[in-house]
């Protein structure tokens, strides 16, 4: 770690940031618009370690659903181009339209895909609590823990870590199944996410606790063909 970076760490946890949240007793696992739209080339929302990111989100998941930790999802879906469910948005990020309905792009990124069960939660807006029944849902499953990874650590991921904190719900940030543009947008929200927000991650280690949790007793979701929640 470079000099200057050291000292920012210093200078952040003598002030009281970085402190570490810790995982609760319940924990679900969080993929954020795992869409086609981030690991396609053609897109212009692509993003070059976009598949790598959607790797480490699949070993996520497999690993969450062989220790019955849920998996959720969440998607952005638009009516058409026009985007008129969320017109701010839109206006300022154009590129929003390959959420468009039947836009191929808008659909998961392979190998990633829910399982029959697995909610998958609509959303037009950054965060994955942004009118949606998301929150609900989790204080009715007894969650305390979100495991989060998808795209894009800066924007979608980031809003989503911040309002779970704020919904009451420990985030833990998986680093490497997060993709930005590039390294600095990455990295810089990755930093400050641990610094104020949530606890960033390993994959390794995250792996390591999904294994150790079992759920006690099966949750009225699993009896539920996948749709969407909103």
């Amino acid at each position: 770690m470079p000099p200057s970076e050291m000292a920012l760490d210093a200078d952040y946890a003598s002030a009281g940031f970085a402190r570490r949240l810790g995982w609760g007793t319940r924990p679900a696992v969080l993929l954020i618009d795992a869409a086609l739209a981030y690991t396609a080339p053609e897109s212009p929302l692509h993003l070059e370690t976009g598949q790598a990111a959607a790797d480490a989100m699949a070993e996520l998941s497999q690993t969450a659903r062989a220790a019955d930790v849920p998996v959720l999802w969440t998607t952005v879906r638009f009516a058409d181009e026009s985007c008129s469910e969320a017109p701010l948005f839109a206006a300022k990020v154009p590129a929003l339209k390959v959420f468009a309905a039947g836009s191929p792009l808008g659909g998961f990124a392979p190998p990633l895909a829910p399982a029959p069960g697995e909610l998958v939660v609509v959303k037009h807006y950054a965060s994955a609590f942004a009118g949606t029944s998301l929150a609900a849902w989790l204080a009715s499953h007894s969650i305390d823990t979100l495991v989060i990874g998808g795209f894009s650590t800066s924007g979608c991921v980031r809003a989503s870590a911040l309002d779970a904190l704020q919904h009451g719900f420990r985030p833990m940030v998986v680093r490497e199944a997060c993709a930005d543009r590039a390294p600095a947008p990455h990295e810089s929200n990755l930093f400050d996410l641990n610094a104020k927000y949530a606890d960033v991650v390993t994959l390794s280690e995250t792996l390591q606790n999904l294994t150790g949790y079992a759920r006690t007793s099966p949750q009225p979701h699993q009896d539920r063909p996948a749709a969407p929640a909103d």
